[in-house]
């Protein structure tokens, strides 16, 4: 009536294997694993002590975990304990999860990158990818930091002249005490801390050992007493620890408490759905047939300054670059047009304003430069109304990163009686436009790259390169929130999901030109 059934016999077969399909996803992160050679991990195995796990072992057990959305080492470890799979690939051994964390964001961190680009270089070789085109984006992660304690540059910076001035204040009202009561001026080198904006810490901690020094000689000198007092227990450690968040910002504008190298951006998964700024890092990949050719982690929110730093990791991981960089217009700015052609790369790259330059509206404002007339020779600018607008004078203005644009100036003689005036120019007086001719003619080269047929498919192409990719980690995988903390820890994450992702689409493939083959 009833299949056999028995829990005290021993059953065969005893290998695993038996038990897991050929074309399983697992077989694909072993055989990948595999082809690594042992001495990319050499260099973070001294020796000496236990032996140590195997590092294939565990790299091909947290790859796993990664495609399986498994991203806790608790829950890793609860797998390769419970798990067939994970039983598998791990030769049945039972690494703990601090073992697998430890590995995972210390001891790889200086081999990750190695092993992302040795399965790279055997994707390239199966044609898999061909290195030609490079699909660049971005996208916003949370960090995993508390949203609500949080440091802003501007605060810090207020805050902190309030309370230089406050000990300039203090400082003064002590010097004119001492003064009155001994007509010498005796707090000649506190004075000498000049004004509020000079004012460090250093300076400070000496000005009140001076003051306690004094006050030895003084001890009944209460208005000196209660100095020292609010210096060493209020203003000095303020000056410190405003000082100290001056240093971790950097050039950035906000930091997060729980997570110091986390940034506040505005992001589109938003709890509340009010457009709140959260804590989190900007992910920049690059993409070709939806693998994953290079990644790169970044404190800024805008993608723009984001490129040319990314583009230089995958230079030196790779060797080189590939041959056509093509980006959305988050990244159209001269500094980058300047780079991608000092690289000699070709680039497919849009501006701002490409796809507003193509509507009606905008080729019938007579306001915008683009519809007027420019003489090279004379160097000069036609307006609508047919004013001509000469050179006055040229301008430098440099970015963040030292980069250095120039304006040229132009005026125009007479606009009073213009008709077209209000429809051109809010100025009361004369039009006068401010031009780069350097960033007009890298606008030129890319509406004419973009308008070709070739171009039209790669930025056609471009929208289902990286999004793709991005909406199968946030979506797919439920990747939205980092576990670790820190920039290369995080770091490392991006790139234990990059491999994971990689080896998917690899396995995706080859079910698909399986399925393909037998008809």
């Amino acid at each position: 009536m009833y299949i056999q059934y028995t829990m005290d016999q021993l059953t065969l077969p005893m290998d695993l294997e038996e038990d897991i399909p050929k074309n399983h996803l697992v077989r694909v992160v072993n055989a990948a694993v595999n082809r690594l050679s042992d001495s990319i991990f050499a260099s973070v195995y001294p020796g000496g002590g236990r032996d140590s796990y195997h590092p294939k072992m565990l790299t091909k057990v947290i790859i796993y975990a990664y495609t399986q959305r498994i991203y806790s080492s608790r829950q890793i470890a609860k797998a390769v304990r419970e798990n067939i799979m994970f039983m598998w690939i791990a030769g049945r051994q039972r690494p703990d999860f601090r073992t697998i964390n430890r590995f995972r964001s210390e001891r790889m961190k200086a081999v990750l990158e190695t092993v992302f680009t040795a399965v790279l270089q055997f994707l390239a070789e199966e044609n898999y990818v061909k290195l030609e085109h490079y699909f660049v984006d971005g996208t916003k992660i949370e960090a995993n930091a508390n949203r609500y304690t949080f440091v802003w540059g501007k605060a810090v910076v207020k805050q902190k002249a309030k309370l230089q001035e406050k000990v300039q204040t203090l400082f003064a009202t002590i010097e004119e005490a001492e003064n009155q009561e001994e007509q010498t001026n005796s707090g000649q080198d506190l004075s000498e801390l000049g004004e509020a904006s000079k004012i460090t810490s250093e300076k400070l901690e000496t000005a009140v050992k001076q003051l306690e020094e004094r006050l030895q000689d003084k001890p009944k000198n209460k208005p000196l007493k209660k100095a020292v007092r609010v210096l060493r227990k209020d203003l000095l450690p303020r000056l410190q620890k405003y000082e100290s968040h001056e240093e971790i910002l950097g050039d950035r504008n906000s930091f997060s408490k729980t997570d110091k190298d986390a940034t506040f951006m505005r992001m589109k998964e938003d709890h509340m759905r009010n457009g709140q700024l959260k804590p989190g890092y900007n992910v920049q990949i690059g993409t070709e047939n939806q693998f994953i050719i290079g990644y790169s982690l970044h404190q800024r929110p805008t993608d723009t300054r984001c490129l040319k730093p990314h583009l230089e990791k995958i230079k030196t991981a790779l060797g080189k670059l590939p041959g056509t960089i093509i980006a959305d217009a988050g990244y159209g700015g001269e500094e980058n047009y300047a780079y991608l052609e000092s690289e000699q790369l070709e680039a497919l790259v849009k501006y701002g304003t490409y796809h507003k330059e193509r509507t009606k509206k905008w080729q019938k404002d007579i306001s915008k430069i683009d519809n007027w007339h420019y003489d090279e020779a004379e160097d000069t600018w036609t307006c609508a109304a047919g004013q001509i607008l000469t050179f006055r004078y040229e301008s430098k203005e440099k970015t963040e990163s030292g980069f250095e644009i120039r304006h040229r100036h132009y005026r125009s003689t007479s606009c009073e009686d213009c008709p077209l005036k209000p429809s051109c120019t809010k100025a009361k007086g004369n039009r006068e436009i401010k031009v780069s001719m350097r960033y007009l003619r890298y606008k030129k080269q890319v509406r004419e790259k973009l308008r070709s047929e070739e171009g039209y498919e790669l930025s056609v192409r471009r929208m289902i390169e990286p999004e793709s990719v991005f909406g199968q980690m946030k979506n797919n995988r439920g990747f939205r929130r980092f576990l670790l903390r820190g920039l290369p820890k995080v770091s490392l994450e991006v790139g234990w999901l990059s491999l994971a992702h990689n080896l998917l689409k690899q396995a995706a493939i080859d079910q698909k030109q399986k399925m393909v083959a037998q008809g």
